[in-house]
């Protein structure tokens, strides 16, 4: 799960601010050339308003941004953020449509704001307390959003609501921390077994809505975990999608799933043992048919997980070499690039720290916890691959967090007592093989864009970097005015990142608009 209310959240990211203060003081894929390539899917979205700028989730734009001028990046204006959460203020990617800002913070609030000079046009207001990630799109003349209870639609001129539709099957037990995809009339939003009060409760499922875009009827549903839950339905939990799905162009969707719980187990039953088997469809990269939900085709890539290892980017949809690819990844730390047609692996990657636990949840599945050792377990369940990754024509770019943890007894999880760091890794997407990585003092919790030769990025002590995509050169950094754990957007001239997560005195959460050659 990427972001939680618990205690053991609440004491992690206490434990990161204070580490952060001391450093403030923080498609198509069936249409790309050979020559490989995130796609734009859906047509839709190439003025974009998708939270992955396109349906390829490539997270790739264009425009006048470059190497040559990014150090001429300044702020041209700020707007007070106000919503409260355990994480702070905001966790979305803003999206952009037509030079106007879509923006929801972290209580479900939405606001359109003018990109040149953040003037604020309208306000929808619901007040509800959300996890994140949460955010919007944009798409046929409407906002398409959900709170924790129910997904919603607004008018994109006035921002008045034309539709609300509660999703939740068990309001104690389950929740919707997700910018919804969009693709030929149906929106879509998934459900997660977590809520503002309790993490994975006994019985906490992760279901995703297909629903008509017009009406918010629902039109067909996929249980990303079934109704058995793999056993013992008063502990076991599990699944939901946390990001947009990716879709190409031939009517497919593709999207990544959350983790099984309880994790790593109980005191009756641990590493697992309550939920025998690989616990699918928890962890997997997963293929349907966009327009009924049949099921293509599933990749699991952590079986019987024990440490919160969700699989949950949003696949980037490219090519290379003629072959389509899904690259996905997750808390595993691994970056996985499946073909397309069959859901096979092409190559794996490892990112980050890895201590030789990568195996542990399929020692436990074939029962030989002889070989499972208590001790420090790099990623930990708040490390590896947690915001999603970006692409150009030849590179994928990942953020990477190492926050290792231990494990007593295969049930109890701690802090391993170091502290978190983050990286940027560019990984070349034909191969697998890693071609630069660039290293950031605090975690890389937000999702990073590519414009043109660059690739902008966040770290959590609120640093946006500027990197040369070729070889990870810092060229310029921008230094936001509190903590960050959100993506960054670019349209032509400018470039907008969220502050939501004060972490020292005096610090302020706003959204902040950099401009070339602008001054406030």
């Amino acid at each position: 799960m990427p972001r939680s209310l618990s205690s053991r959240w609440s004491r992690v990211i206490s434990a990161l601010a204070l580490f952060a203060i001391g450093v403030v003081a923080l498609g198509g894929c069936g249409g790309s050339s050979d020559d490989g390539g995130a796609s734009t899917g859906d047509p839709e979205f190439n003025g974009t308003g998708y939270p992955g700028v396109d349906t390829a989730n490539s997270r790739y734009v264009g425009g006048p941004i470059n190497r040559s001028n990014a150090t001429s990046l300044e702020v041209a204006w700020k707007l007070p953020l106000t919503a409260q959460s355990s994480f702070g203020s905001y966790a979305s990617t803003p999206v952009i449509a037509k030079g106007v800002i879509y923006s929801q913070d972290l209580e479900s609030n939405v606001q359109a704001i003018d990109l040149e000079s953040g003037e604020v046009h309208w306000t929808k207001r619901y007040d509800e307390p959300d996890q994140g990630p949460n955010g919007i799109v944009v798409a046929g003349g409407s906002v398409f959003g959900a709170t924790a209870s129910a997904a919603f639609a607004l008018d994109q001129e006035t921002g008045v609501e034309i539709w609300s539709t509660p999703l939740l099957k068990s309001p104690s037990k389950e929740a919707i921390d997700i910018a919804p995809g969009y693709h030929d009339g149906l929106v879509y939003v998934s459900t997660v077994p977590v809520t503002v009060d309790s993490q994975y409760p006994g019985g906490g499922v992760g279901v995703l809505w297909a629903l008509d875009a017009k009406t918010g009827k629902k039109v067909w549903h996929f249980n990303t975990v079934p109704p058995s839950l793999w056993g013992d339905k008063e502990v076991n939990a599990g699944g939901g999608l946390w990001y947009p799905p990716s879709f190409d162009d031939k009517g497919f969707m593709y999207f990544g799933t959350g983790n099984p719980a309880p994790f790593p187990g109980t005191p009756e039953d641990p590493w697992g043992k309550s939920r025998p088997g690989p616990n699918l469809y928890t962890n997997s990269m997963v293929k349907l048919d966009a327009t009924t939900g049949k099921m293509e085709w599933y990749y699991q890539q952590t079986p019987h997980d024990l440490y919160d290892w969700d699989f949950q980017d949003p696949p980037i949809l490219t090519s290379a070499k003629g072959r389509e690819l899904a690259i996905g990844a997750g808390k595993s730390g691994i970056v996985v690039a499946v073909d397309a047609k069959t859901g096979r692996p092409v190559w794996k990657r490892p990112v980050g720290d890895h201590n030789g636990r990568d195996d542990d949840g399929l020692l436990a599945m074939r029962g030989e916890y002889s070989k499972l050792k208590d001790g420090i377990v790099a990623p930990g369940y708040l490390g590896g691959v947690i915001a999603p990754m970006a692409a150009n024509k030849t590179t994928v770019f990942v953020p990477v967090v190492n926050s290792p943890i231990t494990v007593s007894k295969g049930v109890e999880i701690g802090e391993a007592g170091t502290g978190s760091t983050g990286e940027l890794v560019a990984i070349d997407l034909a191969s697998g093989k890693i071609i630069w990585n660039a290293e950031f003092e605090t975690p890389a919790y937000g999702a990073p864009t590519a414009v043109n030769d660059l690739v902008f990025a966040t770290s959590f002590e609120g640093v946006v970097h500027a990197l040369d995509a070729k070889t990870g050169g810092e060229v310029w950094q921008g230094s936001l005015p509190a903590g960050t754990n959100s993506g960054v957007m670019v349209s032509g001239d400018t470039l907008v990142a969220a502050a939501g997560l004060p972490l020292a005195e005096g610090q302020r959460a706003q959204i902040v608009a950099y401009k070339l050659g602008g001054g406030e």
